[in-house]
């Protein structure tokens, strides 16, 4: 079966993740695919564009090096990055011919969407160095954390995906921490807690950890306010530049600005034309940062969410930046119902209507989740 539609028959989402499946029916195929030194990015934002920003440097130095990432926006080829591009069809094809041949038949069918891809990205990865391998919802019981782990990165950790995590942001931030192996790199972090949880979880397992906080690493800073300046990026995607050099340096190589010298991963405040800009974030971490940069100036917010998401307070932080909200519809069955997401910008006293056109008078963020932005695309590239 070719693997559009191998994969379109799995859920992509599940009520109870299971989680002794994948470490199942990886231990059954690990001696056949491939070992490369694995970079794992966990957190609740930044984890792309770190990931970008690591992985093209790898690269830009003469190392063969992938990059897992995921959602994707428009194309799954997205989530298989190798030396400088996406994964062609006719590679996955492949691929995916291989790995059925890995594994057993029950174990291809009944892994989620994601285990799958999990494992179809590391065959792919054959001939790789480094994999910077970024995890899915969690950290300790993800797919992604199956593999032997060179480096962890932690990017900022918040409250996000409460229904499997937890309620509580200790309980959030201990399982994401908990996939730390041998060495961990703790970036920046809002909150003050998840730096004890991490130096308790790291003493524990005998994992040597590296907190970078303000002024810590005043060279790495200077450098990337310089690449940020130049590259027009935002004050988060800076500190996921400054990140990303800080675990090159503990990989054992010197940081040079040629090697970062880049705009990461599309979709991150990316200006798509001279009045739109699109972001996929989809959190209160990613407004607070959206209306930090967007501080003093009002937008048009083209929108929508999912269901399982606190956009009440997304769009409480969100307001101080927003003239009008342009609600747009969404084809995905984890949407929030439109009456509920009305009821919510009456209660905040935000205009809203429903998004119809681009105009070429009106400044545009569009927000709210990768579903969102590709819906966004795809209405625009038809017209």
């Amino acid at each position: 079966m070719i693997l559009e539609h191998f994969l379109a028959q799995k859920p992509l989402f599940y009520d109870v993740i299971d989680v002794e499946r994948f470490p199942k029916a990886y231990r059954a195929v690990a001696h056949l695919l491939p070992h490369p030194k694995i970079i794992h990015l966990v957190g609740t934002n930044g984890k792309g564009s770190t990931g970008r920003f690591l992985a093209l440097a790898l690269h830009r130095s003469g190392k063969r090096v992938g990059h897992y990432t995921s959602p994707h926006i428009v194309r799954f080829n997205e989530r298989i990055w190798m030396d400088g591009e996406d994964i062609t069809d006719e590679a996955l094809e492949a691929a995916h011919q291989k790995l059925l041949g890995f594994l057993e038949k029950e174990a291809a069918e009944s892994l989620s969407y994601f285990e799958y891809t999990t494992l179809l990205a590391m065959v792919t990865y054959e001939g790789c160095e480094y994999v910077v391998c970024e995890a899915g919802l969690g950290g300790e019981f993800d797919a992604t954390n199956v593999f032997d782990k060179t480096l962890s990165i932690f990017t900022p950790i918040d409250f996000d995906h409460a229904a499997f995590l937890g309620t509580t942001l200790d309980s959030i931030a201990t399982t994401k921490l908990r996939s730390m192996e041998h060495i961990a790199l703790l970036g920046k972090q809002k909150h003050p807690e998840v730096e004890r949880i991490a130096r308790s979880i790291a003493e524990e397992k005998k994992c040597t950890l590296y907190i970078f906080c303000e002024g810590a690493e005043p060279d790495i800073e200077v450098k990337a306010l310089h690449i940020a300046t130049k590259n027009n990026l935002s004050d988060y995607l800076r500190d996921n530049l400054a990140l990303a050099m800080r675990g090159y340096e503990l990989l054992g190589y010197t940081v040079t600005e040629a090697l970062f010298d880049q705009n990461a991963l599309f979709g991150r405040l990316s200006k798509i034309a001279p009045n739109i800009t699109l972001d996929v974030g989809h959190n209160a971490l990613a407004a607070e940062s959206i209306a930090k940069t967007y501080s003093g100036k009002k937008v048009t917010l083209i929108y929508n969410t999912y269901g399982d998401k606190d956009y009440r307070g997304i769009l409480a932080l969100l307001k101080p930046i927003i003239e009008t909200v342009e609600i747009i519809d969404v084809d995905e069955g984890r949407i929030v119902e439109r009456c509920a997401l009305e009821k919510a910008l009456q209660d905040l006293n935000i205009p809203f209507e429903t998004f119809e056109a681009i105009r070429e008078d009106k400044e545009y963020l569009v927000f709210g989740s990768f579903s969102v932005a590709e819906t966004f695309l795809k209405r625009m590239n038809k017209h």
